[in-house]
């Protein structure tokens, strides 16, 4: 264990060590890639931590990232809970789950701004139908790997559908549906910074844009390392969380 902290820690240190030559010796004589050193960008981010304004920043962000992250659990698993578990229905809807997956969510930016105009909904709706085929598909497999056994035990014991989906489909596909939600939380960390370029005037990407308009890259440099940390800190807190909860529930 103290040996892969120890490789971690080393691991971390040389990408800032080459973030720093790159920035502060290969760059010397670009002052836009010079002011991005991590030196200036962590001076630069501290600055916006004493002025108090970047926490409602990272409130939006985050409220987004919920709301989107709820509505493409609540779609996902019901989705994926059809597509595992009636076999007409994953033969019917196969081609049109695969293409849709296949689309880029950000092509559906333009599409987004018509139905929502600008603001939070159209973010939202992007970082849904981001997360929503992760979730789908982790929760079809995981109907898909259930004992078939189980449901003819439920079955010879005069169990309804109701009955066995909340004691032997939930618990048995628990961990993928865990596994999908991770998942599909870093692809809606990933979709909701450029989603929220898309004339919001909030968020963690306006942010980005802000700091680019006001010619403040190390500002600009100190935003992507905070979204870096924040998404590494969310990843790491949902694995942990679902690990306890998957041993609690054992």
């Amino acid at each position: 264990m103290i040996l892969g902290v120890f490789l971690r820690a080393i691991t971390a240190l040389a990408a800032i060590a080459l973030w720093w030559f790159s920035t502060d010796v290969l760059s010397a004589d670009n002052p836009i890639l010079a002011s991005m050193s991590p030196f200036d960008a962590v001076a630069a981010l501290a600055t916006t931590f004493e002025s108090g304004a970047i926490w409602q920043t990272i409130a939006v962000s985050l409220e987004r990232l919920g709301y989107g992250l709820l509505i493409a659990a609540v779609i996902g698993v019901a989705l994926g809970l059809a597509i595992g578990s009636r076999r007409r229905v994953e033969q019917s809807t196969s081609i049109v789950v695969q293409f849709l997956r296949m689309v880029s969510p950000l092509s559906w930016a333009p599409v987004a701004v018509v139905l929502f105009g600008i603001g939070t909904p159209p973010v939202v709706f992007l970082i849904a139908i981001a997360a929503v085929w992760p979730i789908t598909m982790s929760t079809a497999a995981g109907v898909k790997a259930l004992d078939p056994n189980w449901s003819l035990l439920a079955k010879s014991l005069g169990a309804t559908r109701g009955e066995t989906l909340r004691s032997i489909v939930v618990p048995g596909i628990r961990s993928h549906v865990l596994t999908g939600v991770r998942l599909a939380l870093g692809v809606a960390w990933i979709v909701l910074v450029p989603a929220e370029m898309l004339g919001v005037d909030s968020g963690l990407g306006y942010q980005i844009l802000n700091a680019r308009d006001q010619l403040a890259y190390d500002l600009l440099a100190g935003i992507m390392l905070l979204i870096g940390l924040i998404g590494f800190a969310m990843d790491w807190l949902a694995q942990a969380l679902f690990k306890r909860w998957s041993a609690a529930t054992a």
